[in-house]
């Protein structure tokens, strides 16, 4: 009964520590830049619960460290919505139960190499989270590096997945060694001989990794010292407007259009020569189109009417977040989340903007499967202040300025292969759309920005993001942020936004895609 309590007992430290590890090594509400030493010890605990559970009792364990860790890692999103932090748990608490099902088989067929088959199953599993309708790219090891610059190098080969499985390797090496070091001490040995062991029998795996810690930092330092840049470089200006996203209704609106004209107007009388002007996400809600052209509602045609007069009397090309709302002809229209591109003189009055319609949406915050077909459904989500949008089909890109440029909106920048194929269709800059002031977390924000990071790196093409509340910032092909702004501010980043790498939308990432985050799939699968 005491071997009993005291297998739980050490289970359950197992579960909080893996739990607390991962939230440590992303930003966290109590480190909001993460302590990212943790991401190379956050598995073993869980490799370890593994090794100690049976295939039964792995589905518990591993459902309860999966709602532990996502309930820490995530915890700014009960800010949005309790029901989805909750969802969120549950969903991950299911998926952390097969993970530890199929790293408890794993670790049965592999036997003594079973450090190395469980490995192979957690790096696919980073891949796999992140696929699909309920994909998420939140919690992707790698982005805990956001910080490190020469690490980040790397993502330009193969994406964020190299530095994750060099990240995930270090946790299965180290439960390696931990299990022969107990072994040894199981077979009465001194701890000096169970250490002297346990390294010579791990020695080609201990050189394995750090040859490969040594590459990693050797192609950093030489990618950063060797970029060929081409292209042009322009004077940008990205907007902060800190509005509240929960604050609805007409005098609202009316506020954060004052508020983005006085910040944009504050920018310009300093910088005349700001060639283009970036405002967030949804930044205008009333239609532009719809009110501009039928004219139902006086007001808010005098609202977006500001806008555009604005818009025209100056000499920058404004991107600006709408709400553009389509007429189908049905009960419900199709509305978007959309970036829409104005050049004065040429497309503002009457409004005919260049547009980008959001392609990957939230799901169940922005889409649900069959919304609008389930129409008891839909009305529900209406009545819970749950607005859908339809789905964008291109992913275009816009010149302007001397330069070429796609608008990813909020979410979609947390997806390598989404912003890929952004570049591939020509793109050698992102001005990046975002609002996460909902979360009222400068964690949350910072995990979104340190996807947007890799972004430029794997592509060599620099960002200018632009949100409600933080992080307002220019990020150059390297993942260095060359200016940001105070989050949770009424303020804005002006500078120059940096030309893109001579090999934008040539990197080997560009050409290869997921290549090898798939191949490491198949391989597991094999």
């Amino acid at each position: 009964m005491k071997n009993s309590q005291n297998h739980i007992f050490v289970n359950l430290l197992l579960v909080v520590s893996a739990a607390v590890c991962f939230a440590l090594a992303n930003p966290n509400f109590v480190f909001p830049e993460g302590l990212p030493f943790f991401a190379w010890i956050m598995y073993v605990p869980v490799f370890l619960l593994v090794h100690r559970s049976s295939k039964k009792s792995s589905v518990f364990w591993g459902m309860l460290c999966g709602m532990l860790s996502y309930l820490l890692y995530v915890s700014w999103l009960v800010t949005f919505s309790f029901v989805a932090a909750v969802g969120i748990i549950l969903q991950y608490g299911i998926t952390y139960a097969l993970l530890f099902l199929v790293l408890k088989f794993t670790c049965s067929l592999c036997k003594k190499c079973s450090w190395l088959g469980m490995f192979l199953v957690l790096c696919s599993y980073e891949y796999i989270k992140t696929l699909g309708f309920l994909g998420f790219s939140y919690g992707v090891s790698a982005y805990t590096q956001w910080k490190n610059i020469y690490l980040l190098q790397s993502s330009n080969l193969f994406g964020v997945w190299s530095l994750s499985f060099l990240i995930d390797f270090s946790s299965a090496l180290i439960y390696k060694l931990i299990c022969k070091f107990s072994f040894s001490i199981s077979n009465a040995h001194s701890p000096l001989q169970c250490f002297s062991t346990g390294l010579r029998e791990s020695i080609v795996s201990i050189a394995v990794f750090f040859i490969l810690i040594l590459l990693f930092y050797s192609y950093g330092f030489y990618s950063l010292h060797t970029q060929e840049r081409e292209g042009k470089s322009i004077k940008v200006c990205a907007v902060q407007h800190n509005t509240d996203p929960w604050i609805g209704g007409l005098s609202a609106y009316q506020d954060d259009i004052k508020r983005l004209i006085n910040l944009t107007e504050d920018a310009l009388q300093k910088d005349s020569d700001i060639a283009l002007v970036a405002w967030p996400e949804t930044a205008v809600v009333p239609s532009i189109l719809s009110h501009y052209a039928k004219r139902f509602d006086l007001e808010r045609f005098n609202l977006i009417n500001s806008v555009l007069t604005y818009i025209e009397s100056k000499q920058a090309v404004f991107v600006i977040g709408n709400f553009h709302s389509v007429d189908n002809g049905t009960p419900y229209s199709d509305d978007y989340n959309s970036a829409f591109v104005f050049t004065p003189k040429k497309n503002v009055i009457p409004p005919n903007p260049e547009i980008y319609n959001k392609v990957h949406l939230v799901p169940f915050t922005e889409v649900v499967p069959f919304g609008k077909k389930l129409s008891f459904l839909y009305e529900a989500l209406l009545h819970a202040d749950t607005h859908l949008w339809s789905q964008g089909t291109e992913r275009n890109v816009f010149s302007a300025c001397g330069i070429s440029f796609a608008t990813p909106i909020c979410f979609e920048d947390t997806f390598g292969n989404d912003c890929r194929k952004f570049v591939k269709n020509g793109a050698r800059a992102f001005v990046n759309m975002s609002n996460d002031a909902w979360s009222k977390s400068l964690a949350c924000q910072n995990q979104h920005l340190a996807m947007a990071i890799f972004r430029s790196v794997e592509n060599q093409v620099p960002t200018l993001r632009s949100t409600a509340s933080g992080q307002t910032c220019i990020i150059d092909i390297d993942g260095k942020i060359l200016e940001q702004a105070s989050p949770f501010t009424e303020s804005y980043v002006t500078g120059y936004l940096p030309s893109c790498g001579k090999n934008a939308g040539n990197t080997l990432y560009d050409i290869l895609g997921d290549f090898l985050a798939i191949f490491f799939v198949i391989f597991t699968i094999a």
